[in-house]
C-alpha cells in the first residue's frame, strides 16, 4: 500500500479540482491520498466521498502556514486525523482572512501595472478559500502577458524581497499552532524542512518530541537533508512520510501527482498513533 500524503486542489492553490484529483490518485495506483489544502479543510468531505467512489482511501489533513519567529522563516506543518477539527477553524480563518487581504492589496497594484480587472482575476479564486499569486497570474496569461504560472513574471510581480506587487501575510507561530492541532488529536508532521531552510528547527522539535513525523521525501528535499531526517527519525522515532505537494499546473517545476509517496509502515504508524489520542 502507499499513499501520497500532500497534495492540493483549487480549495486553496491547485489548478484541478478534488473530483479529478482523487480521480487520477486512482489512475496513478495510490491507495490513500491525503488532501492538505492550505489552512482549509473544505475538500475533504468531497473527497472522501469520492475515494469511497474509486477505492482510495482519503487521509483528511491540512496544510498549515507558520513562521518561526526565532529564525524568521516560513514553517509548514502538516495536520493529519484531527478527531476535533473544529478546534482549527479559528485559525484557518484568521490566516485565510490575513491572506485574502493580501491578495486584494496584491490585485490592485497588478492592475496599476497591467489594463487587467480585479473581476477577470476573481474568475480564477471564485473556487479557492482565499487568493493566491497563482490566480493573478493566471489572468495575466489570459491577456498575453506571461506563458506558464510559475515564470519571470510571478518573480517580478511577487517575489517577497524584490517584488512589485507583493504583500506579505502574518502567519500564526509554529510553536502554537503545533500546540493547537495537537489540542485538536491530530498527528503533526512537519512539511518539507528544505524548502524554508528549517533543519534546525527539524532537529529542535524532534528533541522536544513535538512533532510527530516529517516530510522526508518531498521534491524539494536535498539528498544531504533527507539522510539527516531519516538519522534523527531513526533516533527519536518520528513516522517518515512523503507527498508530491501537488499543485496540478500551479507549480515551478514537474511534479506529478505519486511521484514522493508514503509506504504502508509509515501510514499503518500514523493510524496507529491517531487510535491512541
Amino acid at each position: 500500500m502507499i499513499g501520497d500524503l500532500h497534495c492540493h486542489t483549487k480549495a486553496s492553490d491547485g489548478s484541478m479540482t478534488v473530483d479529478e484529483i482523487v480521480f487520477y490518485a486512482k489512475r496513478a495506483g495510490l491507495d490513500f491520498l491525503a488532501v492538505t489544502d492550505h489552512d482549509t479543510m473544505a475538500s475533504v468531505n468531497r473527497a472522501e466521498i469520492l475515494g469511497r467512489r474509486y477505492g482510495v482511501r482519503i487521509i483528511p489533513g491540512v496544510e498549515f502556514s507558520t513562521i518561526d519567529s526565532t529564525r524568521s522563516r516560513k514553517v509548514h506543518l502538516l495536520c493529519y486525523l484531527p478527531k476535533n477539527p473544529d478546534r482549527l477553524e479559528g485559525m484557518c480563518k484568521h490566516t485565510l482572512d490575513r491572506r485574502r487581504k493580501a491578495g486584494l492589496e496584491m490585485i490592485q497594484k497588478v492592475c496599476m501595472y497591467y489594463p487587467v480587472t480585479p473581476e477577470h482575476i476573481a474568475r480564477y479564486y471564485s473556487g479557492s478559500q482565499s487568493i493566491y499569486k497563482q490566480h493573478i497570474i493566471q489572468a495575466l496569461m489570459d491577456l498575453g502577458y506571461e506563458d506558464r504560472v510559475c515564470g519571470t513574471l510571478m518573480k517580478k510581480l511577487f517575489d517577497p524581497n524584490t517584488g512589485l506587487c507583493y504583500s506579505s501575510v502574518e502567519y500564526p507561530d509554529v510553536y502554537s499552532a503545533i500546540e493547537l492541532i495537537r489540542s485538536s488529536g491530530a498527528i503533526v508532521v512537519l512539511a518539507h524542512p528544505s524548502t524554508y531552510d528549517s533543519m534546525d528547527l527539524f532537529r529542535e522539535l524532534a528533541r522536544q518530541k513535538l512533532i510527530d513525523g516529517v516530510e522526508a521525501y518531498h521534491p524539494r528535499n536535498t539528498k544531504t537533508d533527507i539522510e539527516e531526517m531519516e538519522r534523527v527519525a531513526k533516533q527519536t522515532g518520528l513516522i517518515l512520510t512523503g507527498g508530491t505537494d501537488f499543485h496540478g499546473y500551479y507549480t515551478s517545476r514537474v511534479n506529478p501527482l505519486a511521484t514522493c509517496i508514503t509506504g504502508e509502515e509509515s501510514i499503518n504508524r500514523i493510524y496507529e498513533l491517531s487510535s491512541k489520542r
